[in-house]
């Protein structure tokens, strides 16, 4: 079990230094202010697409998809799981406002699957599996689907929705997977020149540790005095940390999944609440500060809580 931690634990120390960098560069002022709105930007319409085009271009073949897309419907079954769970406990935490309702229910379905999932799987299980990415990126297509829906749509405050449901689809990281699906079974992808390739493929490199600088640098912008004391926020994190992905891993377990998918599963639910629910409630003048609280514990605590949950799921798979 501690050799398995201690694999796992590596890369979680790796993100954390990321996230130190991104922090201390808010804190030290060394970046001005609109920083994060410029990495942000650059992460939803480079690196992330970049990241997703390059794997679904050169993975996803008819034969690959035909293969995997078991992952898909596995995942649509975590997504209804994670849902009928989180929406009741959800309510729980605030009784009299439903905007932060939405805010907890968001926070108990979807964990930073994208960001810290594409991250750590790779340099998890990448040597053993140079297909892992890909198969990762199939599973999480739902929760992808899901975010940029539903989820978006319960994170805009009341009175501010003004588009569809699917409109959240209208966005770089989406049409990266459409287009990459599109180019890796159609086999245009070997027409494409080597320095296109060459230049997605770097800048895919840069996807991980741009994304958690910038994590770090966004908690680093609140009072790190303020966010450490509201109860309800810890309740929430030992949820999504630790009940949710066991509670989705065991409904799998008893539905035939494998212990691959299992793993995927595990890594997809049990990283911590992403900063969608900083970003859009900002966007749109709704409260952050319970959100900045979640996004800046979790992801802390996640350091040490993957590596248990993977050892203890090793151990028990």
């Amino acid at each position: 079990m501690f050799g398995v931690f201690s694999a796992t634990l590596s890369p979680m120390l790796v993100v954390f230094l990321y996230m130190l960098i991104g922090f201390i560069l808010n804190k030290k002022k060394l970046l001005p202010e609109n920083a994060g709105t410029v990495l942000s930007k650059l992460e939803n319409y480079v690196f992330v697409p970049s990241l997703v085009l390059n794997t679904f271009m050169s993975q996803c073949t008819t034969a690959s998809f035909k293969e995997y897309y078991p992952l898909i419907l596995y995942s649509l079954a975590a997504l209804a799981i994670a849902i009928l769970i989180a929406v009741p406990l959800g309510k729980l935490f605030s009784k009299n406002d439903y905007y932060k309702q939405n805010i907890y229910t968001y926070s108990l379905v979807f964990a930073n699957f994208g960001f810290l999932g594409n991250a750590v799987v790779p340099i998890l299980f990448g040597a053993n599996d140079p297909q892992i990415l890909y198969k990762y990126m199939l599973f999480t297509l739902p929760l992808q689907v899901a975010v940029y829906s539903w989820g978006i749509a319960i994170l805009i405050p009341k009175g501010q929705k003004n588009k569809t449901p699917l409109s959240g689809l209208n966005n770089p990281t989406f049409y990266s997977i459409v287009f990459g699906i599109i180019l890796g079974i159609s086999g245009i992808t070997k027409c494409i020149p080597e320095f296109v390739m060459q230049t997605l493929s770097t800048l895919a490199s840069c996807m991980a540790p741009v994304a958690m600088v910038l994590t770090g640098f966004i908690v680093g912008g609140y009072s790190m005095k303020s966010l450490l004391y509201d109860r309800k926020v810890y309740i929430a994190i030992f949820l999504r940390l630790f009940v949710i992905p066991s509670v989705v891993i065991a409904m799998l377990y008893f539905l035939g999944a494998s212990r691959f998918i299992l793993t995927l599963v595990l890594f997809a639910y049990a990283t911590p609440i992403g900063m969608n629910t900083i970003v859009f409630p900002a966007a749109y003048g709704g409260e952050t500060k319970t959100s900045a609280s979640m996004v800046m514990i979790s992801h802390v605590l996640c350091i040490i809580t993957l590596p248990i949950m993977y050892a203890i799921f090793s151990i028990l798979a």
